[in-house]
C-alpha cells in the first residue's frame, strides 16, 4: 500500500501536513475526511513515487522463476499464501520484483485473490501465468501449479539463452562491418574526392568508384534524413504491431518467413502443448485448459486454431480434427493428439510432442546460425573488397602503375 503525503487543514483552519498510507488518492481523502481533516493537496510520498518507478520495469524471467520456485515450496510446507509472500519478499533483491510483490502482498492482505492481486502488474505476470494460477487456486493445487510454471519459465529462459548466445557472434559480425563499412565511407574515401572528381572528368574513372563516391555523398549529405526514416519506421512499426490488424498480419509473416517460419511454428506449438499437457496433468479440464494454454501460442494464427478447435470440443466432438483442418498443426502432431485421445493418455503425449519440437527447433536454428555465420563474413568480405577495388584502382591508375 503506497503513502501519500498530504497538506490540510482542520476545523480550526490549522495547517497541517502528514503521510497516510492508502491504496489511491480517493482512498487518502476518505481517510482525512474521518479524521475531520480538508486536504488542499494529496500527493505520492517519495518513497511510493520511488516504489512506482520500478513496479513500471520489467522483471527479469530468471528472478520471475525463482520466486514461483520458492513460494511452491513454502505454501507445501505448510505456511500461509500471506506470510510467504511477506518472507519472498523480505527475501527478493531485485528492486523491481521487491516493489510489485510489496504491492501484491498487499492485495492478497485486502483479501484479493492472488491471481487478480498479480494480474494489476502484466509486466511481471502475463495473462498466461494468472490463468494458470487461477486454475490453481481454484482446484486447489496452486503449490503444484506454481512448480509448473516454475518449470516452464526456466525452460523457456534456457533456450532464449540458447539462441542469444548462438546469435552473439553473427551479430557481432554485423556490427563491426557495419563500423568498418561507415569509417570508410565517412572519413576514409573523401580523403581521395579531389582525385576523384579530376579523373571523374577525364573520363578516366572506374564504375566502382564512381558508385562508391555517389554512396559516399548520398550518406553524408542525407544521413540525418535515413536515421529519421528509420526512427520513424521503427515508432509506426510498433504501434502497426499493437493494432489487432497488424499483429495478425506479423503473426502470418512470422510463419511464412523462409527457414526461419518453420522454427517459430514448431516452438508456438510446443509452447501450447507443453502449457497444455501440464494444466491436464494437475486436473483441469481439457475445455478450460485449451482457454488458459492459448495465450502460450503467442501467435495470432495458431490461437485462431485453437479457438476453433475449443469450440469443436464444447460440441462434444475430438480435438485433432480442427487441429488437423486449420493446417497449421503439423501432420505428425495431430496424428500423435488423435491416437492419445483414442487411448485417453493426453496430458503425457502432448509434454512429448513439447519436448520433440523444442528438441528439433534448436537443432534446426543451430544449424542456421551456423550457415548464417560464413554468409555474413563473406558479405562484409565483399563490401569491404569493393571498397578498397574503388580505391585502390583509380589511385593507381593515377601513379601511371596501370
Amino acid at each position: 500500500m503506497p503513502d501519500y503525503q498530504y497538506t490540510a487543514r482542520d476545523t480550526s483552519g490549522a495547517a497541517v501536513s502528514g503521510v497516510i498510507a492508502a491504496t489511491s488518492p480517493q482512498d487518502a481523502l476518505a481517510q482525512l475526511s474521518s479524521r475531520q481533516l480538508f486536504p488542499s493537496k494529496i500527493d505520492l510520498a517519495d518513497t511510493a513515487k520511488t516504489q512506482q518507478k520500478q513496479v513500471a520495469r520489467r522483471v527479469p524471467a530468471r528472478h520471475l522463476a525463482n520466486f514461483y520456485s520458492q513460494l511452491a515450496d513454502l505454501l507445501k510446507s505448510g505456511v500461509p499464501l500471506l506470510r510467504s509472500l511477506e518472507l519472498l519478499t523480505g527475501q527478493t533483491r531485485h528492486p523491481a520484483l521487491k516493489a510489485v510483490l510489496e504491492e501484491v502482498k498487499g492485495e492478497v492482505a485486502n483479501g484479493s485473490r492472488l491471481y487478480d492481486a498479480m494480474r494489476a502488474h502484466p509486466r511481471a505476470f502475463s495473462e498466461l501465468v494468472c490463468s494458470m494460477i487461477r486454475a490453481g487456486e481454484e482446484g486447489g493445487f496452486l503449490e503444484d501449479v506454481l512448480k509448473r510454471i516454475a518449470t516452464i519459465t526456466e525452460h523457456q529462459e534456457a533456450m532464449k539463452g540458447s539462441v542469444i548466445g548462438a546469435l552473439v557472434y553473427p551479430l557481432f559480425l554485423v556490427v563491426v562491418g557495419g563500423i568498418v563499412v561507415t569509417v570508410l565511407v565517412m572519413f576514409f574515401v573523401p580523403k581521395f574526392m579531389p582525385t576523384f572528381e579530376r579523373m571523374q572528368q577525364t573520363g578516366d574513372l572506374p564504375w566502382a568508384t564512381t558508385a562508391l563516391m555517389a554512396i559516399t555523398h548520398g550518406a553524408k549529405a542525407y544521413w540525418m534524413y535515413a536515421l529519421a526514416l528509420v526512427v520513424v519506421a521503427v515508432v509506426g512499426l510498433r504501434e502497426w504491431m499493437k493494432s489487432d490488424a497488424g499483429l495478425a498480419q506479423w503473426s502470418r509473416m512470422q510463419l511464412k518467413m523462409p527457414g526461419l517460419g518453420r522454427v517459430l511454428r514448431s516452438l508456438s506449438i510446443a509452447r501450447f502443448c507443453r502449457v497444455l499437457g501440464t494444466l491436464m496433468q494437475n486436473g483441469v479440464p481439457l475445455l478450460q485448459s485449451l482457454k488458459i494454454a492459448r495465450d502460450a501460442a503467442a501467435n495470432r494464427v495458431i490461437g485462431e486454431a485453437i479457438d476453433k478447435a475449443t469450440d469443436n470440443i464444447s460440441a462434444g466432438k475430438s480435438l485433432a480434427r480442427p487441429l488437423s483442418v486449420s493446417g497449421e498443426f503439423p501432420v505428425e502432431v495431430v496424428e500423435m493428439i488423435s491416437v492419445a485421445e483414442e487411448a485417453n493418455n493426453l496430458e503425457n503425449v502432448l509434454i512429448g510432442i513439447s519436448d520433440n519440437l523444442e528438441r528439433r527447433s534448436d537443432r534446426e536454428l543451430q544449424i542456421a546460425i551456423r550457415l548464417l555465420e560464413p554468409i555474413l563474413l563473406l558479405i562484409m568480405a565483399m563490401i569491404v573488397l569493393f571498397v578498397f577495388i574503388a580505391l585502390l584502382v583509380p589511385i593507381l591508375q593515377s601513379s601511371g602503375a596501370v
